[in-house]
């Protein structure tokens, strides 16, 4: 279905101009294919028809969080002969971005406060985008010529939320629409901290049965980062499997900064993990103690001194994180070639969190050298920490409540988004070749 909203409406508002005298003084349309609803992950085509030939105009996008922080971005272009303008092939000007980028209102969403990052907490509604067009080239306008709302929703129709607070476990449960049984994944964020729902809901829209998981900050989980028994994580893991709606050939995980390095664990350990995706991950076990079954391993650290700092205080961490190949480190390295499941390792080369590209090295060879070849790995040139879902605003810096401190994440906006959307394809193939689909539908 089409969504067409015309500029028209916005007279008849805001100045009572009759109709005949809008439809010939403005004409103007803003369309978004192939509908102005969709999930967070899928692209739309922005398209204005109207416009007077080779006119100069400016799109702006802009959102509220649910904090009411303000995020924007805007972008130049001069339309076609034929007064229209399509994002899929007319390039900006220059702006927030430039050249030919469809979706670049919104990766290149930024906060008007600086150091904040826009995460959604209630997956039960969506973003709403506004997109405006201006006359001219400026990101002072207010000659509006057109104006739509983008919802992009984070859970399928029919995907189910249901809170689990089942004795250990504080998570929360997206069953895809159908019967199943489907794959089940276990999704973990990072030194955060607390229950945060938007990669799993939009996992369980593509068929994964995703159990997201908080391990500290969170109700009563410990809150701090001192040490984690994977036997939490294995009552989780036990709680997926036995699920009625779960294949029962094993489960996987996705892991990204810290969880990244909790899923290394969990396949290197629990035999029923079956797929295991580091994203921005560690080799090593880092900064917390790993205790499970009598078996302590330890911490990789950093060193104080070697942490640098932005001309506006903040931190870059990744040179400060000790080498997990050093004697001194090596009890710190995940026994990876333990997992009888297979590996997806993913990290951006400009990633100023993590030394994240020589932890993915070092993993992939301890497996080599252990003969297996149970492995993909892919490094992206520019981009940074925060390898998120697709058309996710690239976040290159903000504030970490944990630390107390903003953190510099790295990342280049095109580059950095292009990874994106390259590694979330990636993430779910490398889960459906390891686990499966849902075992009443076939693949098509």
């Amino acid at each position: 279905m089409t969504a067409v909203y015309s500029s028209t409406a916005l007279l008849f508002r805001k100045h009572a101009i009759p109709v005949t005298s809008a439809i010939r003084t403005m004409a103007v349309r803003l369309r978004l294919l192939p509908a102005a609803k969709c999930l967070f992950d899928h692209p739309v085509q922005i398209k204005i028809e109207g416009l007077p030939p080779n006119q100069e105009v400016t799109l702006k996008a802009s959102l509220a969080d649910e904090t009411g922080e303000l995020f924007y971005s805007l972008a130049y272009y001069k339309a076609e002969q034929n007064g229209e303008l399509d994002l899929s092939q007319s390039p900006s000007l220059g702006g927030s971005f430039s050249g030919v980028e469809p979706m670049g209102l919104f990766w290149s969403l930024a906060p008007k406060t600086p150091f904040k990052r826009l995460m959604k907490k209630n997956v039960e509604q969506p973003f709403c985008i506004d997109i405006e067009v201006y006359k001219g080239l400026s990101d002072v306008t207010d000659q509006l010529l057109a104006k739509c709302t983008n919802e992009r929703w984070f859970m399928k129709k029919g995907v189910t939320r249901i809170p689990v607070r089942e004795g250990r476990i504080r998570a929360t449960l997206f069953l895809p629409p159908g019967p199943g049984p489907f794959p089940g994944v276990i999704d973990l964020y990072g030194t955060a901290g607390g229950l945060i729902e938007y990669r799993a809901s939009l996992l369980a829209s593509h068929g994964f049965a995703t159990l997201a998981l908080a391990y500290f900050g969170f109700e009563d989980l410990p809150s701090t980062l001192e040490g984690f028994h994977l036997e939490y994580f294995e009552e989780a893991a036990y709680y997926l499997q036995k699920h009625p709606k779960v294949n029962k050939n094993g489960i996987g995980v996705v892991g990204i900064s810290k969880g990244a390095d909790l899923a290394l664990s969990m396949a290197s350990f629990l035999p029923g993990v079956k797929a295991a995706v580091s994203i921005s991950g560690c080799s090593s076990n880092l900064s917390s103690f790993l205790h499970y079954k009598g078996l302590t391993i330890p911490p990789l650290l950093f060193s104080v001194q070697h942490i640098k700092f932005t001309d506006k205080g903040a931190i870059i961490f990744r040179d400060a994180i000790h080498n997990p190949c050093d004697m001194e480190n090596k009890e710190s390295i995940i026994p990876i070639e333990r997992a009888s499941g297979n590996f997806l390792f993913l990290a951006g080369e400009d990633d100023q969190n993590a030394p994240s590209p020589m932890f993915l090295n070092e993993a992939v060879k301890r497996l080599q050298e252990y003969g297996k070849q149970n492995f993909e790995s892919y490094c992206y040139p520019g981009a940074g920490h925060l390898l998120e879902p697709p058309y996710s605003p690239v976040c290159h810096t903000s504030w970490h409540k944990v630390v107390g401190a903003a953190l510099v994440w790295g990342g280049e906006g095109k580059a950095h988004s292009w990874a994106q959307q390259d590694a979330w394809q990636k993430i779910q193939t490398f889960l459906h070749k390891h686990l499966g689909y849902e075992m009443n539908r076939s693949r098509i």
